[in-house]
């Protein structure tokens, strides 16, 4: 997976899929105190500018404002020509749904930069010359991840930026030798990471949130580590990777078990039987942390498959 791609696919996982992680960013950003149970109305982020310009972060109206994110892995110099792009589109687009075109308001943007340096601003601008002299500054926002620290994030309840916070160990991590196994720093940084995650999700008994931000993150990770197997097992269990087990690797080692649990009876219908119980089970382990039903049947469903699948090759 490309780097762009693991990125950009957390950030829209967590901007689409868990909306309410938005509220606390946006108080942070602009200074709100919107309530974290507070309605948002996402729109849709197939967006388009006159040129054709796909906008696709994310965009969505939090109590009677309009709110773009752009997300930022690497620097743009051209950054805040399609910020006032995008929020022209956005605030034109809004204006004709409402039967206003003679008024538009602009979205309170902001640009998250995972990366940042010395010459990363903390605003960026543009001024815009009208041709009777009067002329305008077009401002956004710029928000740097790495300047949170880990303790900010959890006090903040920024759970948002958290799969982002192992991002500043990439330099160290470069400088690394394929074969070492030792990163103190990183692995110090895991162990604070998942303290952090569990008092703002598991103290509030929110296991679910817990899990599914515990998962982005060692996505994130085993990204950063991808050359460094060593210390992506490390960092795993540093964060609880050694308990954590996502939903398609449990489904495998049950499957699996299922097999092994059929090989010791020595006969077809207790293997069938092992299978059924290794489905039981993964159901009622999914329905505890609130899975849709519908989702659950197609987990099951694919153990299922995987079972049939196995015993097909095993009769060919």
């Amino acid at each position: 997976m490309v780097e762009n791609t693991i990125f950009d696919s957390v950030f829209k996982t967590m901007a689409h899929k868990m909306p309410k992680l938005l509220i606390p960013f946006i108080n942070e950003v602009f200074g709100r105190r919107y309530p974290r149970d507070a309605e948002i109305v996402q729109f849709s982020n197939d967006h388009e500018t006159l040129r054709g310009t796909k906008i696709d972060d994310t965009v969505f109206r939090l109590g009677s404002k309009i709110y773009h994110v752009e997300c930022q892995s690497t620097a743009d110099s051209n950054m805040v020509v399609r910020m006032i792009e995008y929020d022209f589109a956005i605030a034109l687009e809004v204006a004709l749904s409402s039967g206003a075109p003679y008024e538009m308001d602009f979205p309170a943007s902001c640009v998250l930069y995972l990366r940042h340096n010395e010459s990363t601003p903390d605003m960026l601008k543009i001024k815009v010359n009208l041709p009777n002299g009067e002329s305008f500054l077009y401002r956004t926002k710029v928000v740097k991840a790495q300047s949170y620290s880990c303790e900010d994030l959890q006090k903040k309840n920024l759970l948002f930026l958290m799969p982002f916070y192992l991002m500043r160990f990439e330099q160290e991590i470069a400088r690394l030798a394929p074969d070492a196994t030792e990163a103190n720093g990183l692995m110090a940084a895991c162990a604070e990471l998942r303290t952090a995650l569990e008092l703002a999700t598991l103290s509030e008994g929110n296991d679910l949130l817990y899990e599914e931000l515990l998962e982005l993150i060692i996505k994130v990770s085993d990204y950063l580590l991808r050359a460094h197997e060593s210390l992506r097992e490390r960092a795993r269990k540093a964060m609880g990777g050694e308990v954590l087990e996502l939903m398609h690797e449990r489904a495998e080692r049950l499957r699996k078990e299922a097999l092994e649990a059929g090989k010791k009876e020595g006969r077809e219908e207790g293997r069938e039987e092992g299978a059924d119980q290794a489905a039981t089970a993964f159901s009622e382990f999914l329905k505890a942390r609130g899975v849709d039903e519908g989702l659950i049947e197609e987990a099951v469903a694919a153990v299922h498959a995987k079972w049939e699948a196995s015993k097909s090759q095993k009769t060919q």
